[in-house]
C-alpha cells in the first residue's frame, strides 16, 4: 500500500508538469480551445483529491488563466474563470509556504515587506501568482477594488525580476512593460519606463516571447503614437518560427493578434 501510494504520487507529480506543457506546446488555437475544457475538468478532478498539492493547483492557475485570456470573450465567463484562476493560484501560495495563506489580505506595505523575503525557490509560485492576478484585474477592469490590486501584481513581478528575471523567457518584465504602460504620462503612466521593460523581456528570450512585441506595439507604440515602431514590431512577429517550448501556444495567438493589431494600424493612427 505504502508502495502503491508513492507511485500514484510521482505519476501525479509527472502529470503537473505534463498537463500545462501539453497545452503550451501546441500550436493549433482551435484544437486547445476545445480540448482545454476537458484539461480544466479534469484539473478540478485531481485537486478535489489533492486539495494542498502546489504543483496541481499551479498548473490549475496555468490553464484557466490561458483559457480565459486566449479564448473566452464573453466577459462575465471570463470573469468567472480568472476568478478560479487567481484562487488556485493563492492556493498553490499558500500550499508553498504558510506566510503566504493570508497574501490577499495584507496591507500593502506588509504584501510588500513578505514579497522582499522571497528568494529563488519561490520564483515559480510569485510568477504564476501575479500572472493569474493581472488577468483576474483585467476580466474585473470596472470593479476599482480589483484595480486596487495592481500594486500587488507590481510587487510580485518586480520580485521575480530582482531574483531571476530571464524565468520563463523574462515575461515578468513584459508584464511591468504593460502596467506601466496603462495611463499616458500625463496622467502619470511611465511610457519610458514601460519600453524599456518591454525591450528587456524581449532580449532576455532573445526575440523568441513573441507576444512581448504585440504588446510592446498594443501598450507602448499605440500610447505614443509611433506608427513605424508599431507595425515593425508586429510584421517581426509575423515573419517568426512560433515554435519554441513553453512559448508556442502563446505565441500562435501573438501572431492571430498582431494580424489584428495591423489590420486596424490605419484606423487607430
Amino acid at each position: 500500500m505504502v508502495l502503491a501510494g508513492l507511485l500514484q504520487g510521482c505519476a501525479v507529480g509527472r502529470l503537473d508538469e505534463s498537463l500545462a506543457r501539453g497545452v503550451m506546446d501546441n500550436d493549433d488555437l482551435g484544437v486547445v480551445e476545445n480540448g482545454l475544457p476537458a484539461y480544466l475538468l479534469m484539473v478540478d478532478g485531481l485537486i478535489v483529491n489533492w486539495p494542498q498539492r502546489e504543483g496541481l493547483l499551479s498548473t490549475g492557475a496555468d490553464l484557466y488563466a490561458a483559457y480565459a485570456g486566449l479564448f473566452v470573450h464573453d466577459e462575465q465567463r471570463a470573469a468567472r474563470l480568472s476568478d478560479k484562476a487567481l484562487g488556485y493560484a493563492l492556493r498553490a501560495a499558500c500550499a508553498h509556504d504558510s506566510d503566504y495563506c493570508d497574501l490577499r489580505d495584507l496591507p500593502v506595505p506588509e504584501f510588500e515587506a513578505l514579497i522582499d523575503e522571497a528568494g529563488r525557490g519561490e520564483v515559480p509560485v510569485l510568477f504564476t501568482l501575479g500572472s493569474a492576478w493581472a488577468g483576474y484585474i483585467e476580466t474585473h477592469s470596472g470593479d476599482w477594488n480589483a484595480v486596487a490590486e495592481l500594486s500587488q501584481v507590481r510587487a510580485l513581478m518586480e520580485r521575480v525580476v530582482a531574483i531571476d528575471e530571464g524565468y520563463r523567457y523574462g515575461q515578468a518584465q513584459m508584464y511591468l512593460g504593460v502596467l506601466d504602460s496603462l495611463l499616458p504620462a500625463t496622467l502619470g503612466g511611465k511610457p519610458e519606463q514601460a519600453r524599456r521593460h518591454f525591450e528587456r523581456a524581449i532580449a532576455l528570450s532573445q526575440g523568441r516571447n513573441l507576444l512581448a512585441r504585440v504588446l510592446y506595439a498594443q501598450h507602448y507604440a499605440r500610447l505614443v503614437f509611433d506608427r513605424e515602431l508599431h507595425d515593425r514590431q508586429l510584421r517581426l512577429v509575423l515573419a517568426a518560427d512560433p515554435e519554441e517550448p513553453g512559448l508556442t501556444l502563446q505565441n500562435t495567438h501573438a501572431q492571430r493578434e498582431a494580424k489584428r493589431l495591423l489590420a486596424s494600424a490605419d484606423e487607430y493612427f
